[in-house]
């Protein structure tokens, strides 16, 4: 069988391809499976790409921000909008660099649907020379359509990148290149087949996640929505982990165990933590909700909800007794230095 990656039907392929593969893609581009499976441009669609160039595609509807939800409290009710929005986005990358035309075609243009681009993407990232994307992309497509949680999910964690991060430019660019976006839907279906009792599959796409964006989440962690790893690159969620909503997660950053026991061993993350770079939490402890944890810290027991933790071993900012109260809800704001202002008062 023909292995093409990022394939897109021969009327979309711009003149240069056309040239250089066309005796090596046309096969496959006009199979019967492929078709069935990607589908194929209208006749209409065909006369418009004629002009030989993927930056000749027909317009997509979206992208335009003057009539768009806010985008913080962009809800999964806007996955419609949202959806028109990557589209634009894409679109205007594609006016404006054609070398990312095709690639831009391929993976979210071409699609019908947010599911839809996100599996294909997923099964092409994750895919290996034994573990075939059309398969991935067959498994991805069927869970996240047959759970609308999941795709709650997804439009929630792609708001969180856009509200939280500033380097987010986009949200076609969280889409297509956050690999903390990528890992954490990933582990979403992941955990899905744990669920199901189809462990092998899961931990199979758990090694794959672990291998392709360096990050390393048990398929059996519970985690909630509008979740953001910025970074991502090294973090590490045990098994009995769980990991409430809103919540950012800095690289490096591991909620693990403290040795060979069994059972419930790692921690709770509550609503709205913030979890600086490079901080280690183990054991079955609470962090809870609006909590803050400084960077490089090493937490071994409980954080009271909306209090800060820092320090190797973690002591709260204003003493045990009455420790200081966050303002804010860490996950949401991203404020990391805050607690600056009170290290006088830290107690040792």
């Amino acid at each position: 069988m023909l292995a093409v990656s990022y394939a897109i039907p021969s009327c979309c392929i711009n003149r240069f391809y056309i040239r250089e593969f066309s005796s090596s893609l046309q096969p496959a581009l006009h199979h019967p499976w492929y078709k069935k499976r990607f589908g194929c441009c209208s006749t209409n669609q065909q006369e418009n790409c004629s002009l030989g160039s993927p930056t000749h595609l027909p317009r997509m509807p979206g992208g335009d921000l003057s009539v768009a939800p806010s985008v913080g409290h962009l809800t999964a009710n806007n996955e419609a909008w949202l959806w028109d929005q990557i589209k634009g986005e894409a679109r205007r990358d594609a006016d404006s660099e054609p070398a990312l035309a095709s690639y831009l075609y391929s993976t979210i243009l071409s699609h019908s649907s947010l599911e839809r681009s996100l599996s294909f993407h997923l099964g092409n990232k994750l895919c290996s020379s034994t573990l075939l994307s059309t398969l991935l992309y067959d498994l991805f497509l069927n869970i996240l359509s047959s759970d609308s949680s999941l795709l709650d999910a997804v439009v929630a964690d792609l708001r969180a990148a856009r509200v939280r991060d500033p380097a987010c430019v986009s949200f076609s660019h969280c889409l297509l290149n956050y690999k903390g976006f990528l890992a954490c839907q990933s582990h979403r279906v992941a955990h899905k087949l744990w669920n199901q009792d189809r462990r092998p599959l899961a931990l199979a796409l758990h090694s794959r996640i672990s291998d392709v964006f360096a990050v390393d989440i048990h398929p059996a962690a519970r985690i909630g929505k509008g979740i953001l790893f910025d970074h991502a690159t090294g973090v590490v969620i045990g098994e009995t982990a769980i990991i409430g909503d809103n919540c950012s997660i800095l690289h490096h950053v591991t909620l693990g165990g403290t040795g060979k026991a069994g059972g419930d061993r790692h921690p709770k993350v509550g609503d709205g933590v913030l979890i600086g770079a490079g901080a280690t939490i183990l054991g079955n402890v609470r962090i809870g909700d609006g909590a803050k944890i400084g960077a490089g810290s090493v937490v071994l027991i409980d954080v009271p909800p909306r209090t800060t933790a820092v320090g190797n071993p973690a002591r709260l900012i204003g003493g045990k007794e009455k420790p200081s109260q966050n303002s804010d809800v860490p996950g949401e704001s991203m404020d990391h230095t805050s607690f600056i202002s009170e290290w006088s008062d830290y107690i040792i």
